[in-house]
């Protein structure tokens, strides 16, 4: 999809939707279509016209691209035009997955199956380890030998992974991530209603963002010097991600520091 972010290597960056974060690297890998995210008609139409697709690469809500959350109905629709052409459906959940978005997985949203799932970042929770999760055919595709990595599966990294799913399992941090969610979206819409400048304010479970009229990189040093860790990516995006298991004084706190470092930049009086 366009604004996509799949990661570095050489295939993942050659699927990634950013001409910006490909320069440099080519030759990229030939094969990849590209379309418009949150818009099924453009999907539909390659599947009319493009007979050499084999497969769907997206993610649930784009992370890098802004935090950009798509229609409902957008994964369920892709997964009937997928499973109508014989196509496989693989869900980059390296940002929405482990329950970030309010549940374990974003696609549970709509309540359908991919055929392919990556998972990485909070899988380890800081420990280096990313998966791939396959079914059905899809899952058949690599045997034993055909493909390896040399600190792939290692225990250390494995048992994070696996302490780190029991913690989540055990605290509840899905429906934790999907009340404090709601809770911090409905703040920011209520402390920057109005204020020229903001473009939109969004948010599923704990993926928030708050997106200006203007480029705002330098924000992120402004934060830094208050104690507050923030992200701008998409250049006008602020980007939230903040940890699961923050209180509701701490999510209080990041929302009204936040707010303010917004209308001060903005030039809007608090």
């Amino acid at each position: 999809m366009q604004g996509s972010f799949h990661g570095r290597t050489l295939a993942t960056l050659s699927a990634t939707g950013n001409r910006k974060v490909q320069a440099g690297f080519e030759p990229l890998v030939k094969g990849f279509v590209r379309a418009p995210y949150n818009d099924m008609d453009a999907l539909r139409a390659i599947a009319a016209n493009d007979p050499n697709v084999i497969a769907v690469l997206v993610e649930p809500v784009q992370g890098e691209g802004g935090i950009n959350i798509p229609d409902t109905g957008y994964l369920r629709a892709m997964r009937e035009l997928c499973d109508q052409n014989d196509w496989l459906l693989m869900l980059d959940e390296i940002q929405t997955g482990m329950c970030r978005s309010g549940k374990w997985f974003a696609f549970q949203h709509e309540n359908i199956q991919p055929d392919v799932m990556t998972l990485a970042k909070a899988l380890g929770n800081g420990v280096p380890i990313g998966a791939c999760l396959a079914r059905g055919k899809a899952a058949e595709v690599l045997q034993p030998g055909t493909h390896g990595s040399t600190f792939g599966g290692n225990p250390l990294a494995c048992s994070a992974a696996q302490a780190v799913a029991q913690t989540l399992e055990d605290g509840k941090l899905d429906a934790r991530a999907a009340a404090l969610g709601s809770t911090m979206l409905n703040a920011f819409l209520d402390r920057l209603a109005g204020v020229d400048g903001v473009v939109n304010i969004r948010g599923l479970g704990l993926l928030l963002a708050i997106e200006l009229d203007r480029p705002c990189g330098e924000l992120v040093a402004q934060a830094l010097q208050q104690g507050l860790l923030i992200n701008v990516t998409a250049e006008r995006v602020i980007r939230l991600l903040p940890p699961l298991i923050i209180s509701d004084e701490q999510a209080d706190q990041i929302v009204g520091q936040v707010s303010s470092l917004v209308r001060d930049f903005l030039k809007v009086a608090a």
